[in-house]
């Protein structure tokens, strides 16, 4: 029986398993298949403080876990495979391993919205993406449209005009959603075009991608273009399929906590993307981190002062 698990390894799991060791719950990290979660697909990290210069991504999520191994957290590098209630706490299973405890913390975040169209996914890597920091690289001299228009689509287009000629905006309405200094990056850069009120219905042919059908939201016709690699940032879905039911989820398919990162499951607490659909931040992911491990370790106190 262990007395915390902690489910997921971005930066609010990070987080939560550097004060539980601390605080000496021993947590054991399950880290899942996205070992750092969205901070591993991001180049400079401008807005984490502390960091006046910027880290990269990657780095800081090191940083992250060689802090919580320091004082006592246990790693696992395998991805969890089912959830359930058992005596005594939870049951998590990791193929035909079996792992139970009384406290347990999801931070499995959340992956990438895909499009949904007819033969996306012999697509995806060969022409569609949703990472520029992976792939930018591949589309040296090339034109590229990026589909979004918040703060993410504003961040890919800027990034991309490292390596792209061209790079066009594709929104399905008439403004971007964006912060205002996002807007004004985007807007100043020679580089960056904008298609308004239009979104991607197809893609044309056989990979690698070539052509692409835009269809205008407005009047429903449709058009073909030619283009050499599409970069999707239209928003996440929370990991949360392997609870079966069992957490809570709020309207938009987040797991539902309180102001306590408390789940409607006694013990059972979350934290990161997965149960926010506002702010997705580093650094609201690692506040909830927090909360989420304070609140695990007072429950654990609870718990053995009742035994």
């Amino acid at each position: 029986m262990e007395k915390l698990i902690i489910i997921g390894a971005g930066v609010s799991g990070w987080t939560a398993a550097i004060y539980a060791a601390r605080a000496e719950l021993e947590p054991l990290i399950f880290t899942g298949a996205e070992e750092g979660g969205q901070l591993m697909l991001t180049t400079t990290v401008e807005n984490f403080p502390g960091f006046p210069d910027g880290i990269m991504g990657p780095e800081l999520v090191q940083n992250m876990k060689k802090q919580a191994e320091k004082f006592g957290a246990r790693v696992i590098e395998k991805s969890v495979t089912g959830f359930k209630k058992s005596k005594g706490g939870y049951e998590i299973s990791v193929g035909k391993e079996k792992y139970t405890s009384p406290v347990v913390i999801i931070s499995t975040g959340a992956s990438a919205r895909w499009l949904g169209i007819p033969n996306e996914k012999k697509f995806q890597g060969r022409g569609l993406h949703t990472c520029a920091t992976c792939d930018g690289f591949f589309y040296k001299g090339k034109e590229i449209f990026v589909v979004g228009g918040g703060d993410s689509a504003c961040e890919e287009a800027n990034f991309l005009t490292k390596f792209a000629k061209k790079v066009t905006i594709v929104h399905r309405r008439d403004e971007l959603k964006a912060s205002k200094i996002m807007q004004e990056k985007v807007k100043s850069n020679s580089k960056i075009g904008f298609m308004w009120n239009s979104e991607i219905a197809g893609i044309v042919g056989e990979p690698p991608l070539k052509e692409v059908i835009i269809k205008n939201t407005q009047t429903g016709e449709t058009s073909n273009h030619k283009i050499d690699g599409v970069f999707l940032a239209i928003g996440h879905v929370p990991n949360v399929d392997i609870f079966n039911g069992l957490i809570e989820l709020d309207q938009f398919g987040f797991v539902k906590t309180d102001e306590r990162r408390r789940t409607n499951l006694s013990g059972v607490f979350a934290a990161g993307d997965v149960q926010d659909h506002i702010y997705k931040q580093a650094i609201t992911a690692a506040g909830t981190g927090c909360q989420a491990a304070l609140e695990a370790e007072k429950y654990y106190q609870e718990l053995i002062h009742k035994k």
